[in-house]
């Protein structure tokens, strides 16, 4: 499978699990061991300011943390849009990645356009998410930039389903529990 770094894995109905159930993932690295990215639209009821203080130069203390994904939970990590590529620890897409934190805490931290904490990530192990393909459980889309840093993390689901159209709009409007509808 052609790596999926930079594009956005959409849960599926069909997903369950609470935590990956009607969630956005950004991949942030996908090769043959495995896959490794952010939930993009779980905030979290802590701030910035409650947990990560130190992180101030970075984000707004106000700015919520992130729920990135159940691995790592207590993990912090920083995706942001960089000024210039050649700051981030790491580049995902174009001039989206990680910052390098123990750099940015130590020195100045990069020039940065906006920047979002993420406790946790999601992960997936060999094969594991070319499991997940052919159980139909994540709908692909190529991600971008103003989608990942998005002000309505909430609608992010529903917005990318309806912007694919077709069959996946009426999936973006379809109630949490279909019984009930």
């Amino acid at each position: 499978m052609e790596s999926l770094a930079g594009h956005f894995l959409i849960a599926s109905p069909s997903i369950l699990d609470p935590n990956f159930r009607r969630t956005v993932v950004f991949v942030t690295a996908h090769t043959e061991e495995g896959a490794v990215g952010v939930i993009l639209n779980r905030c979290s009821e802590s701030t910035v300011g409650e947990t990560v203080p130190q992180l101030a130069p970075l984000t707004a203390l106000d700015e919520p943390v992130f729920v990135g994904g159940p691995v790592n939970p207590d993990g912090v990590a920083v995706l942001a849009r960089f000024e210039d590529p050649d700051d981030a620890g790491v580049v995902v897409l174009d001039d989206v990645g990680f910052v390098a934190l123990d750099d940015a805490l130590e020195d100045e931290p990069p020039p940065v356009q906006c920047a979002r904490v993420f406790a946790g990530v999601a992960g997936w192990g060999p094969e594991q998410l070319d499991d997940e393909f052919e159980r139909d459980d994540w709908i692909v889309e190529a991600a971008e930039p103003d989608d990942i840093f998005t002000d309505d993390p909430e609608g992010l689901w529903s917005d990318l389903l309806r912007r694919k159209g077709g069959q996946y709009e009426l999936v973006a409007r379809m109630p949490l529990n279909p019984s009930l509808n």
